[in-house]
């Protein structure tokens, strides 16, 4: 199924130096301010190629996307701890710096728009704008989840995505067919979202297995469900003037009706009038970075908080 009707763009990667290595980075080149991109918790930078299509007035021309895979996962797996969304914002900071970019536009989906506000909040001289994907906003942890154990609280937010983690894969095609049958993934599957879920792939046959590594997926999601400086973020970077919109998809993490999000959690979040909201219809968590309407919404918000 293809989910956009915008040509493909080209990708090339580059890798930034960070502390402890190097940073792999995933850039559809173009004309202009770059935006960069940060991804979810157990994803990797090719889950923009969406996105890096409908920033493209023409092929191989456009808005130049930067999407690095974070510390801890695929290209970047190998970068050392400490792990922890402060590391994320540093190495975002050190992308900036090795760019020659004074100051640019965030986007992030999911824990990377934790990722993103906490950037912003620490670097408010260095962030024009922040675009919140389904994320960067602190959610009251499901019911029934275990409190003694974050492992017992990723698993409940994020179901299968954790489960992963400790699967391995006789072959590339098996670890395909499981992505096939996510019932919020699956339905959407196209090309780019092939080159996203085969970058995650690491090993040899028959233990394939992902990429990510579990501390640094245990120290984000500590972060993300209970860092204080973390969760109130986005409002600490709309009161130093960074421009901040959220985007929230309808539907949940499996396709469920209600979302992360709803009005309830959001008015009980408290934002206040410096952060932008706006809910993307028919979407769920992972289609709003792959369906059409979203990636114009996405691309529409980038817009305003850049003119802003």
């Amino acid at each position: 199924m293809t989910t956009t009707g915008r040509a493909r763009r080209a990708v090339r990667e580059t890798t930034v130096p960070v502390r402890g290595g190097g940073l792999a980075v995933s850039e559809w080149p173009g004309a202009g301010e770059p935006v960069v991109a940060l991804h979810g918790i157990t994803a990797n930078g090719r889950s923009f190629a969406a996105l890096a299509a409908a920033l493209a007035d023409a092929p191989g021309e456009g808005t130049p996307l930067l999407a690095p895979d974070l510390r801890g996962r695929a290209g970047s797996a190998g970068l050392p701890g400490p792990y922890g969304l402060a590391a994320h914002a540093e190495d975002v900071i050190a992308l900036l710096d090795h760019l020659g970019r004074e100051r640019t536009v965030l986007v992030g989906h999911s824990m990377g728009a934790f990722v993103a506000a906490l950037t912003a909040a620490r670097h408010p001289d260095r962030i024009a704008g922040v675009v919140l994907v389904d994320g960067g906003v602190g959610f009251p942890a499901p019911e029934g989840a275990d409190p003694r154990g974050i492992d017992a609280l990723l698993e409940a937010v994020i179901g299968p995505a954790m489960r992963r983690l400790s699967m391995t894969f006789p072959d590339r095609e098996a670890y395909r067919a499981f992505f096939r049958g996510h019932p919020a993934l699956g339905p959407h599957w196209n090309e780019d979202v092939q080159a996203y879920v085969d970058r995650d792939l690491v090993g040899e046959e028959p233990e394939l297995r992902s990429s990510c590594v579990p501390e640094a997926v245990r120290a984000d999601g500590a972060d993300v469900l209970a860092d204080p400086e973390t969760l109130a973020a986005a409002r600490t970077a709309a009161s130093a003037g960074v421009p901040v919109t959220l985007l929230w998809a309808e539907r949940g993490m499996l396709d469920e009706p209600r979302g992360l999000y709803d009005e309830d959690r959001l008015a009980a979040a408290g934002l206040g009038a410096g952060v932008t909201v706006r809910r993307v219809p028919g979407v769920n968590h992972y289609s709003i970075l792959f369906a059409p309407g979203a990636t114009a919404a996405i691309r529409a918000a980038l817009e305003t908080v850049r003119a802003a």
